[in-house]
């Protein structure tokens, strides 16, 4: 059995240096998808820089799509349009912001109407009790929405470099279950 290809899918700005997707692409050697405009993703772009990138993976290979943030969002909105989404394995969904929320940045016009359809693919959806940009009940209903498991991971803030995860060892232990599909 051939090993799935992790692919990073960072949010609006980017993953920095201390951000666990940064972590894991230096230690672990995962690609990141990188995105044409992090200052003005328009959702569109994003989903078409998406399919590109599984377009150039080897076409026996499975893929694990890891996300974190709007990245969320892009997995729901290119799952709803490609016809390559029988490739991917699983998807790791990390803090999903709430797109509908008043304080939404107006620089993600584009997201503003989130895909919400059940994912095609097995899914685990982390959220935070503190997460400043999506309450845990609207964590929650995205993670119901999209038919994932919802695993709560406590007071962790966004899950990103300010939370002081490291290496983000109960990550890469979802990550890993995904990997065997064993949710």
């Amino acid at each position: 059995m051939i090993a799935a290809k992790i692919l990073l899918l960072p949010g609006w700005l980017d993953s920095g240096p201390s951000h666990w997707q940064s972590r894991w692409q230096a230690a672990l050697g995962h690609e990141r998808v990188v995105q044409h405009d992090w200052q003005q993703p328009l959702r569109g772009d994003w989903v078409t820089r998406l399919e590109d990138v599984v377009l150039a993976q080897a076409p026996y290979q499975p893929l694990v799509l890891v996300a974190h943030s709007l990245g969320c969002h892009l997995v729901a909105a290119w799952s709803a349009v490609s016809q390559r989404v029988r490739r991917v394995q699983g998807a790791l969904l990390v803090a999903p912001p709430d797109a509908q929320r008043a304080d939404f940045p107006a620089q993600l016009h584009s997201w503003r109407k989130p895909v919400l359809n059940t994912l095609p693919m097995p899914s685990i959806c982390v959220v935070s009790s503190t997460d400043p940009f999506a309450s845990l009940e609207a964590g929650r209903a995205m993670a119901k929405a999209w038919g994932a498991q919802c695993v709560e991971a406590g007071p962790l803030g966004h899950i990103n470099g300010e939370s002081g995860l490291d290496d983000w060892s109960q990550g890469q232990g979802l990550l890993a279950a995904l990997r065997n599909d064993s949710i």
